[in-house]
């Protein structure tokens, strides 16, 4: 008898449609051996992605990140960049590899996105726009932000990468600001495996990032609108996608049963975690919460893992500390970021599992 092996359970776990579905639309691709070049699964998931979201304009990238910088090149975006500390790196990266410096405003000890209230006395008049972030899928303070760079001729572009589906008031929460970045990373509540959408509202600004995913091509043989580099998606993923979506709204349920267990089991014990906008919806991706003291933090994350649990320091460290990153400093990002931490949370995470979580959680308190 061979050694029996404990079931592990990671932070997130990427949903997979039924495979038959999938392959049904891969049969299409091999058909027709139509893989790249704004194919149609392409178009019809950018069809429907519109539609589910309630935006005008969305297109499909390669991922994410690609997502940002070719915001930033699109809107001619040079000098400073006000933004956040408390996110994926991604979103400095970015900024820095385009050639812009990121200006660091402290977050809302309470939501952990940007605080607006201390925006405005960054802004220099090298600044050229503010990059927030929906951190959790927990949206920004959207109208003193958008307020703010009207004041100040400033472009906004909001990093959506965790709030697919969110809606602020009814509004699509990706309808907001110049440009709204999504990504569909396999970790995402929707996802095409890597992936990413660019939602706009200005028609000409439209125009300007659909060439520039492409190279900056016009069409076939008939040149060149401007500069562009490669960040298109594939068939592939495109049908990853649409095989996906039908299932979204399914899963961000399941997610918020989930959700409402950890609360129940944990509500009683000493911890913090983010305030969500009352006025906005959920997806139910991620279910942070902030310790007292970054030991207590390693005490639950060395007691999880050696049940072959792995939550994750999600964010940590803050990205005041990246080696690129010299001479700025956010006590309140820098301190969250030392004691927060997201607990497993996915579409087939069993109550059992959750309630053992949560057991090995109160036995340290």
């Amino acid at each position: 008898m061979g050694k029996k092996v404990n079931k592990v359970i990671s932070v997130t776990k990427t949903y997979l449609p039924p495979l038959g579905g999938y392959t049904s639309y891969l049969k299409k691709i091999w058909e027709t051996s139509w893989v790249t070049n704004n194919g149609p699964l392409v178009q019809e998931l950018e069809n429907k992605l519109k539609q589910f979201l309630g935006v005008k304009y969305l297109f499909l990238v390669s991922n994410g990140t690609l997502g940002l910088q070719i915001a930033i090149k699109a809107l001619n975006l040079s000098g400073e960049i006000i933004t956040t500390p408390f996110s994926y790196v991604a979103t400095t990266s970015s900024i820095v590899w385009e050639g812009c410096k990121p200006v660091f405003v402290d977050i809302d000890p309470k939501t952990l996105c940007i605080d607006a209230d201390k925006i405005e006395s960054a802004i220099t008049k090298k600044t050229s726009a503010i990059l927030a972030v929906h951190v959790y899928g927990n949206p920004c303070n959207v109208n003193k932000i958008d307020k703010i760079a009207n004041k100040y001729k400033l472009k906004v572009i909001y990093d959506a990468a965790h709030a697919f589906g969110v809606k602020i008031s009814g509004r699509s929460i990706a309808d907001y600001g110049d440009v709204s970045v999504l990504s569909f990373h396999a970790t995402k509540v929707f996802h095409t495996a890597e992936g990413g959408g660019i939602v706009i509202r200005d028609k000409k600004l439209a125009h300007k990032i659909w060439y520039m995913r492409n190279f900056g091509h016009k069409g076939h043989d008939l040149g060149f609108f401007g500069l562009g580099i490669n960040a298109k998606m594939s068939e592939l993923h495109a049908a990853m996608g649409v095989a996906d979506l039908p299932s979204v709204k399914k899963l961000i349920k399941t997610r918020e049963e989930i959700y409402r267990q950890y609360e129940r089991l944990l509500g009683k014990i000493d911890l913090l975690k983010p305030q969500f906008n009352p006025h906005a919806t959920r997806n139910y991706g991620y279910y942070p919460v902030i310790f007292k003291s970054e030991k207590i933090l390693l005490d639950v994350v060395n007691a999880l893992n050696r049940r072959e649990i792995f939550p994750r320091r999600y964010f940590y460290p803050a990205l005041t500390k990246l080696p690129y990153i010299k001479g700025q400093s956010c006590p309140i990002a820098e301190d969250v970021s030392s004691r927060i931490l997201c607990l497993p949370l996915f579409h087939s995470l069993k109550i059992s599992d959750v309630k053992t979580i949560s057991k090995l959680i109160r036995e340290i308190f």
